[in-house]
């Protein structure tokens, strides 16, 4: 790594155009600044052309400058990224399950349009794909439902979210025969979830792999168009029914006592959170934490 100082004597330098007036604006001895120089070009070979009363820069020194300024740049960078003061401008990466993304998404739209310098960069995924996204500094922050237990993450409780049995409008599953009747709409989560959720519902059942499955989809968005349809059942996690747009066409089976997940915020832990990263969270907290057909109108 290149001495910092003596960087900013041969920018300086190379910005006066010689060894006198770069030693006035640093307040150094002309030796001092000499002293600099020749320490660089001890380790980098020639870097200027010295003449009588100017001096040239050698196609080194030109290279050397031109690194003098993307480190400029950088600082610049990093500074404006560690200041409150830049809080709301710039880039806030998340990376969340599809079914609480529906939810926050428009959220998060109307946080950065009432912060015309801010940019959010959102996708969807599960776990293990949020997981590895964080670890590999592709997101800052991430939504996962299981707590992870690696030591490079820090993990923050959010919120729970309850998973629902979907049916079709007036066809309320009182037996698991009901079930059979109708047929699962399985997605990548939903044998896992309809597991959990029917052993309460349906105790001592034969399991969701007896039952006929009627259609499968990777999309949250789309999972409870075919259910709305009347095509079959699903389980979804709740938000993910709550962004779908008839739902006069759904109903939601009560399965008794709810069975939910916790979602967890993640952020590597060798360096705090960002600033805009921490609004965020706290602005989506606020959000969540008011009855749905209110969170718009925050």
């Amino acid at each position: 790594m290149l001495n910092t100082q003596w960087l900013n004597t041969f920018r300086t330098v190379a910005e006066t155009g010689g060894f006198t007036r770069a030693a006035e604006r640093l307040d150094l001895t002309q030796a001092a600044v000499s002293q600099h120089i020749r320490h660089l070009e001890g380790e980098l070979g020639p870097l200027l052309i010295r003449r009588t009363r100017q001096i040239e820069l050698t196609p080194a020194g030109m290279a050397l400058l031109e690194y003098c300024n993307e480190l400029e740049q950088a600082d610049r960078r990093l500074h404006g990224r560690l200041a409150d003061a830049d809080a709301c401008k710039g880039e806030v990466s998340l990376i969340t399950p599809g079914s609480i993304g529906l939810a926050l998404y428009p959220l998060l739209l109307d946080f950065q349009q009432q912060r015309p310098g801010l940019a959010v960069r959102h996708r969807f995924a599960p776990d293990q794909e949020a997981l590895d996204g964080v670890l590999s500094k592709d997101y800052e922050i991430g939504l996962v439902t299981l707590k992870p237990d690696d030591p490079r993450l820090v993990a923050e409780p959010f919120m729970e979210e309850p998973l629902e049995l979907v049916v079709p409008a007036g066809q309320c599953p009182h037996h698991w025969a009901d079930l059979e009747r109708l047929g699962f709409i399985d997605h990548p989560d939903g044998q896992a979830m309809a597991t959990r959720l029917l052993s309460r519902r349906f105790p001592g059942n034969p399991g969701v792999r007896s039952l006929p499955v009627n259609g499968y989809s990777n999309q949250v968005a789309l999972l409870l168009e075919p259910v709305a349809r009347g095509l079959g059942f699903t389980v979804i996690p709740q938000h993910a029914r709550l962004c779908y747009a008839r739902q006069e066409a759904l109903e939601v089976a009560d399965c008794g006592p709810p069975v939910a997940d916790t979602l967890w915020w993640i952020h590597r832990a060798e360096w705090p959170m960002s600033v805009r990263a921490r609004h965020v969270i706290e602005y989506l907290h606020g959000c969540m934490a008011q009855p749905s057909q209110t969170r718009r109108a925050a």
